[in-house]
């Protein structure tokens, strides 16, 4: 992280932020067209393909392949292939890594408020904080193609969450670092941000209901759909291929010895959570564990999830097991500074949310595998991006811009960072140009994938 030294009052020493504009003008950042040798984007996505569980390949493809959009959640090795070749500002913060609009959402923090928050790190690395603001500017772009919006408010989206980012960073920097650590987004900070941003009555009672909705999805109504009685008690449901009990995977042919290897694996959980959490898990009893398909980019690799029982029926709790690989980001940056992939996600988890899931935690390597684990639901929520309108859109670029910038101002030097930005709208209009020209690249990508499928790459879609 940056050694710079930094003000309360806001002020950059030395000017580092703004000497650093001499050899990476604020409008580089504008530039993006596909370089000579660019790698093919299906071979990206299909080397990705290599290492996860092969019976759900196909389902993958049929997710990324339901829109522009859904490719590009699907395509963050890809972007992150592309960004290594932008001009870089040398300003470095804990990156999200894969910080596309649909990775913010809300969530119940510890003590049980409802917050909004970057809420997905498996790609998280220390690197330029310019990659997660075009990969989150570009998102609302290529959202907003979808939907159908006008091109004029296309850019604006985009321009919206750096000016959201840079206003939002200049205020980071004139806080104490104990302020800005605190800073959270609470349930009623979002219905005062649509309010002061002159959002409608209709806008709020709809972020209302939203909340309300996020708070009944806890571990109770999760363990109703995914779990049934039977004679050997509560076991997870049989609903291939998004729902695999442990039991019934084609490739376990000793389930006593899958079982002992699960509670090593549990074991080790255990013993990274901090002693408060490990007394509250350890009262539970591991009865069950499933193989679950999550998301559109995880979508292939191990993701599990375990089924804890305490006193009773009512008393479940349901832990997320995910495999995490090496970082998309790392064939460009430098290597986490953690062994265990299952750690560096939970270490950036911790750092760049402002309140995270005491459940965090993970496991030592299980053959070749890592994982890391963290509850199951627990009052999340998301837009919906196929109902929201372009009202919504421009609050939530605002909301987000803000979000990722207090999230970089943990890591980083928002001083620095703020005197790069400057007070102007240069970097938000390069942010625009960017996002314009990356949402053509998609676009052009994801031809080539759908032709692919035409031409016989399978797909699978949901049972």
């Amino acid at each position: 992280m940056s050694s710079t030294m930094t003000t309360v009052d806001g002020s950059d020493p030395g000017g580092v932020g703004r000497s650093l504009r001499k050899d990476v003008p604020r409008s580089s950042h504008a530039d993006w067209a596909p370089e000579a040798g660019r790698p093919d984007p299906l071979d990206v996505i299909e080397a990705q393909n290599a290492g996860r569980v092969p019976s759900l390949v196909p389902l993958r493809r049929g997710r990324m392949s339901a829109s522009p959009f859904a490719f590009y959640r699907g395509s963050a090795a890809i972007m992150a292939s592309d960004l290594s070749a932008t001009p870089v500002s040398g300003l470095t913060v804990q990156l999200c890594g894969d910080a596309h609009l649909s990775n913010f959402g809300v969530f119940g923090s510890p003590e049980r408020n409802l917050v909004f928050d970057v809420n997905d790190f498996d790609e998280t690395l220390p690197g330029p904080f310019e990659w997660d603001v075009k990969r989150l500017a570009a998102s609302f772009v290529i959202a907003a193609q979808h939907r159908g919006f006008d091109p004029a408010l296309q850019r604006s989206l985009a321009e919206g969450v750096s000016r959201a980012y840079r206003v939002s960073m200049q205020g980071f920097a004139r806080k104490g670092w104990l302020d800005t650590w605190y800073d959270h987004v609470a349930e009623q900070d979002l219905v005062e941000w649509v309010r002061q941003s002159g959002g409608s009555k209709t806008q709020i009672k709809k972020i209302r209901k939203a909340a309300d909705k996020a708070r009944s999805r806890d571990t109770l109504r999760a363990a109703v759909k995914l779990v049934e009685r039977t004679d050997a008690g509560y076991r997870f449901k049989s609903s291939p291929p998004v729902l695999v009990p442990i039991r019934e995977l084609p490739e376990v042919q000793r389930l006593d010895d899958v079982e002992a290897m699960v509670e090593e694996t549990f074991r080790t959980y255990r013993n990274s959570l901090n002693n408060r959490t490990r007394l509250l898990v350890e009262r539970y009893r591991l009865v069950d564990v499933a193989l679950k398909v999550v998301g559109v980019g995880s979508v292939g690799t191990r993701c599990w999830v375990a089924l804890l029982v305490g006193r009773g029926p009512s008393d479940v709790l349901l832990l997320q097991v995910k495999e995490a690989a090496a970082s998309v980001l790392e064939t460009y940056l430098p290597a986490s500074r953690f062994q265990l992939h299952g750690r560096r996600v939970v270490e950036g988890q911790r750092l760049m949310q402002a309140a995270s899931d005491v459940f965090l935690g993970w496991s030592r390597r299980v053959g070749d595998s890592h994982y890391y684990w963290r509850q199951l639901k627990d009052w999340k929520g998301s837009v919906d991006l196929e109902i929201a309108r372009p009202e919504g859109f421009a609050h939530y670029a605002n909301l987000c811009g803000y979000t990722l910038a207090r999230a970089h101002a943990v890591s980083g030097d928002p001083a620095a960072i703020s005197g790069y930005l400057g007070s102007g709208d240069v970097f938000d209009t390069a942010m625009g140009e960017f996002s314009i020209r990356y949402a053509d690249q998609n676009l052009s990508d994801y031809r080539d994938f759908m032709q692919a499928i035409a031409d016989g790459l399978a797909i699978e879609t949901d049972s």
